[in-house]
C-alpha cells in the first residue's frame, strides 16, 4: 500500500494563500522535501526584510528552503534533490521545461479558477471583479504553456457578496488542501487520466495593473463594488479625494439614488455616501493616505468638512 510519506515533494509557492495550504498539506502527512520560494521582501516604512509566508511555514516544520531571483536561469541544484513531483502553488516565476522535466512524475499546479477559465496571474481576483458567483481550484499537469495542461481533478468554491480577494484567497486555500488530499495518491498510482482543456473556452486572468487600483467612477455601482473586493484587503483600490488617496475597503450599494452629481461626497440618513452613475455608494473600511485603515462614518465624525467633496 501506497502512503503519502513515500514520494519525495518538493513546493513552490510564495504567499499566504500558498503557505496555508503549505502547512496543512504537511500536517497531513506528505513528505515534503524542499521548498521553492520568491526572493524575501522588504516591507513597512524601515524596509525591514521579512520572509516570505511560505518560508515562515517551511522554517517552523525544519524543511529546507531554496530562493532563487530567476528560477530559469538557476534551477539545477533540484536534481541533486531526486523529486519525485513539485508541487506549485502561487510561486509567482514561470517554470522554465528543464526544471519541468525533473521530477519522476512531472509537476503539478493548483491554480485559482475553475479552468480554462481564467488562465493567468489574477484569477481570483478577477473572478470578484467580473462579479462571479462560482469559482474554485483546479489541480493540473504543468506544462510549457501558461495555466494550460491537463486537468486531473476541481474543487468548486462559492462566492458570496460579501466575499472579498483575502476572504475568498482562505476559501480557496482550503480547497486546495482538499483536492491534494483526496487526488494525489491516484495521481501517483496512475489512476488519474486527466481531461486536455477546451481551447474555444480560455480566458485570461491579467495580472492587476497599478491603474486599475484606481476605482473608476464611470463604471456602474456594482462593479464599482466588486472591484473594491477584488482589491481587498491588498492592495486596496482607491479614489482620489483632494489630490490625495483615499482606500476603500469595504463597499455596498445604499439606494438607486441618482441626483447628485457622480463622485459627490453625501450624508445619507447618518451614513457615508458617494454618488455613483446608478446608485448611492456607502463607503464601509476606508484608509486616508498616511492614516490607518477606519470605519468611513468615525472619518466623518472627525472631517465634517468633506461632505459635498468628489472624489475622483
Amino acid at each position: 500500500m501506497i502512503n503519502k510519506s513515500d514520494y519525495r515533494i518538493i513546493y513552490m509557492g510564495t504567499p499566504e494563500i500558498s503557505a496555508k495550504t503549505f502547512a496543512e498539506l504537511i500536517k497531513s502527512g506528505w513528505n515534503f522535501i524542499a521548498l521553492i520560494s520568491q526572493m524575501d521582501k522588504e516591507v513597512g516604512r524601515k524596509r525591514k526584510l521579512e520572509d516570505t509566508p511560505t518560508k515562515v511555514v517551511a522554517k517552523k516544520y525544519n524543511i529546507p528552503v531554496y530562493q532563487k531571483e530567476k528560477i530559469r536561469l538557476d534551477y539545477e541544484f533540484v536534481k541533486e534533490l531526486k523529486p519525485d513531483l513539485i508541487l506549485t502553488f502561487a510561486y509567482g516565476q514561470i517554470i522554465p521545461q528543464g526544471l519541468l522535466d525533473i521530477p519522476k512524475y512531472g509537476c503539478l499546479n493548483l491554480h485559482g479558477s475553475l479552468l480554462p477559465k481564467y488562465r493567468g496571474a489574477a484569477p481570483i481576483q478577477r473572478a470578484i471583479m467580473n462579479g462571479d458567483k462560482q469559482t474554485g481550484i483546479t489541480l493540473m499537469e504543468m506544462i510549457d504553456k501558461m495555466d494550460a495542461g491537463r486537468m486531473y481533478a476541481k474543487e468548486v468554491v462559492d462566492i458570496t457578496p460579501e466575499d472579498n480577494f483575502s476572504s475568498l484567497s482562505i476559501k480557496l486555500s482550503n480547497a486546495a488542501t482538499k483536492i491534494v488530499n483526496n487526488n494525489l495518491l491516484n495521481y501517483f498510482d496512475n489512476k488519474l487520466k486527466g481531461e486536455i482543456q477546451d481551447e474555444s473556452k480560455v480566458t485570461i486572468a491579467n495580472k492587476i495593473t497599478t491603474e486599475e487600483e484606481h476605482i473608476n467612477l464611470n463604471l456602474s455601482s456594482e462593479q464599482q463594488i466588486n472591484y473594491i473586493r477584488a482589491l481587498s484587503d491588498i492592495p486596496g483600490g482607491y479614489f482620489l479625494l483632494n489630490n490625495e488617496k483615499l482606500k476603500v475597503y469595504k463597499a455596498k450599494l445604499f439606494s438607486n439614488e441618482t441626483k447628485n452629481e457622480i463622485g459627490k461626497i453625501i450624508l445619507k440618513e447618518k451614513h457615508l455616501c458617494y454618488q455613483a452613475k446608478d446608485g448611492l455608494i456607502e463607503l464601509l473600511l476606508i484608509q486616508p493616505q498616511g492614516k490607518n485603515k477606519m470605519n468611513a462614518i468615525d472619518f466623518y465624525n472627525g472631517h465634517k468638512d468633506i461632505i459635498n467633496f468628489k472624489l475622483s
